[in-house]
Formats: structure tokens, sequence, C-alpha cells
């Protein structure tokens, strides 16, 4: 049974560049051995996740995350059983807010910046399909 679980947070602590590279890259060397792929999406300090996987890889994943300390404001956005992935091509696929046009976060929420929790579940899900189609994910 695959799952499809989206969240958001914010940061604990102010984090630079090299600190969300380090999530990735133990994101990627982790994620393969346990089934899950998924994207990253982060823009100041707010970050946007969404997992794919098992639901017991998943769903274990995601309680680690809501234990992390360096997270806060854990907010289950959209949890959903699928039959097929949406980013199975990343093992973690990133999105630097800073580094698009800001037109596209404008058209999901009242202003450009990225803020899940003012946006229902389904407009943040869409928001990720439109980075994929403007290939905006690294």
């Amino acid at each position: 049974m695959l799952i499809r679980l989206l969240y958001a947070s914010r940061a604990a602590q102010a984090l630079n560049h090299e600190a969300v590279e380090a999530i990735l890259a133990q994101s990627r060397r982790r994620n393969p051995g346990l089934g899950l792929t998924g994207l990253l999406c982060y823009g100041g300090d707010v970050f946007m996740q969404v997992l794919e996987g098992g639901r017991e890889a998943v769903n274990r994943l995601y309680a680690e995350i809501v234990c992390d300390p360096r997270h806060q404001d854990v907010t289950l956005l959209h949890y959903e059983e699928i039959s097929e992935r949406r980013f199975a091509g990343w093992t973690m696929g990133q999105v630097n807010l800073a580094k698009i046009n800001p037109s596209i976060l404008l058209k999901y929420s009242e202003r450009p910046v990225l803020d899940p929790y003012a946006v229902s579940g389904r407009a943040s899900m869409a928001l990720l399909d439109d980075l994929i189609a403007t290939a905006s994910i690294l």
C-alpha cells in the first residue's frame, strides 16, 4: 500500500544553506533503503515536504519528524492512499522558493510567499504539481 503524506513545519532555529543541504543529503542517503521518495520545498523558515512510500515507512518517518527538535508547528496538510507515486524520480527533490517566479506562489495564496498554514492541503499539492511542470525541482 503506497501513501502520500504532505506536511508543513517551521525551523526551530534559523537555517543556512549548508544546514538545508545536510538535511537533503541525509534524506537522499536514507530514503532509497526505506523505499521513500518525495520533495522538500522551503522558503524562509517554512518547510513543506511530501513523502511517498509504504504506509509503515512514511508513518514512521513522519513520527520522527514530529518529535525532531529542529521542527516546530508540524502540521499534517494531506494524507492519501495512492496507486502510483508522483515524485518517483526523487529520493528527495528540492525546491528553493527564493529562486522561482513569485507568481507561481501567488496563484495559490494571498501573498507570493510559501505559507502552507494559510491554504488548503489540496492547494499545496497543486503548487507542487506546478513546480514539477515548470521544472523548478532540483
